[in-house]
């Protein structure tokens, strides 16, 4: 298990620089002069050379992709250019909003979405089975932002049964969590019908297994059979799917935060893009690439927990 925890290591250290200097000349060629969004545009030229030189924006690009790398192993993402505040700060500010939405969202559709496919697993081909179907088919179709606006619309402006924008007041938790159950709502209902489809198909294919036949034949109920033999290996592609799906699903937190007005990584990024606030918006895709990379290592060590055949191929 170590030697396959450090091979996972190694490389989710590899994918992160890669995808770190790929973000980093991405996001410096799009449009927009800092110097101009920071100064104003009534700054003369001689005061837009002086910061740029100041902020090193002045140097070629792979200069600038070195220093920021050797900046970012010391735990520096740069300053703000507008408010000249640390982008840590305000990066560390919004992350555990973002965090807090994303595992709220994930969390619901889990709790739903697997005994959804455990059902549908148990009775094959019956009328729950085609409904759970459709259900399932119907709401992976549905985009979370479109979600979200709806929501917003129905359950918070014509029936005024949840706040619409904010994540709630500093110190009350019960406000907090009325806040956050629109948000968590809309990302999360696209992964109930994944995670049903998804159980079903592996449920399915681990019931038809020989060792199954057996236990049904010693007069195991299906049930125990399911449950403590079945979706413990179905579990298994759940896993390794959730660490993949983690990118949407952050990206679908984006879309929601700025929806609801939420203090988060996404509203942060929103609000650097319209700005042209470079450093901020490269630290934020540098965080969320790091909290993707950092979802798919956790999904591939919990995986090979569960799997020990894993383990042994790697």
């Amino acid at each position: 298990m170590a030697s396959y925890l450090l091979k996972r290591l190694g490389l989710s250290l590899a994918i992160l620089i890669t995808a770190v200097l790929a973000l980093f000349s991405l996001i410096y060629v799009v449009p927009g002069d800092p110097a101009t969004i920071a100064l104003g545009p009534r700054a003369t030229a001689e005061q837009k050379a002086v910061f740029r030189e100041r902020m090193g924006l002045d140097q070629p690009l792979p200069v600038q992709a070195m220093r920021f790398v050797s900046q970012l192993a010391q735990g520096d993402l740069g300053t703000d250019i507008l408010t000249k505040r640390p982008v840590l700060d305000l990066v560390s500010a919004a992350l555990p909003r973002t965090v807090v939405l994303a595992v709220v969202g994930l969390g619901w559709a889990i709790l739903l979405g697997v005994p959804l496919g455990v059902w549908s697993a148990l009775r094959p081909d019956g009328w729950t089975d085609r409904l759970i179907g459709i259900f399932s088919t119907s709401v992976i179709a549905l985009p979370s932002f479109l979600v979200a606006i709806y929501a917003l619309v129905v359950f918070a402006v014509m029936l005024g049964w949840l706040p619409a924008i904010g994540a709630g007041e500093a110190g009350d938790p019960a406000d907090q969590a009325r806040r956050l159950i629109l948000p968590a709502f809309a990302i999360g209902v696209g992964w109930v019908g994944y995670m049903a489809r998804l159980v079903r198909a592996a449920m399915l294919e681990t019931l038809s297994e020989n060792h199954v036949r057996t236990f049904r034949a010693f007069g195991v109920s299906d049930l125990r059979i399911a449950l403590r033999f079945a979706l413990p290996i179905a579990m298994v592609p759940v896993v390794a799917v959730l660490g993949v799906g983690m990118g949407s699903l952050l990206s679908g937190a984006v879309l929601v935060e700025v929806v609801f007005a939420r203090p988060g990584l996404g509203s942060l990024a929103h609000d650097a893009v319209m700005s042209r606030n470079f450093p901020v918006l490269l630290g934020t895709v540098v965080v969320t690439t790091a909290l993707y990379v950092v979802a798919n290592l956790v999904a591939d060590v919990i995986a090979a927990l569960l799997d020990p055949r894993i383990r042994q191929e790697a």
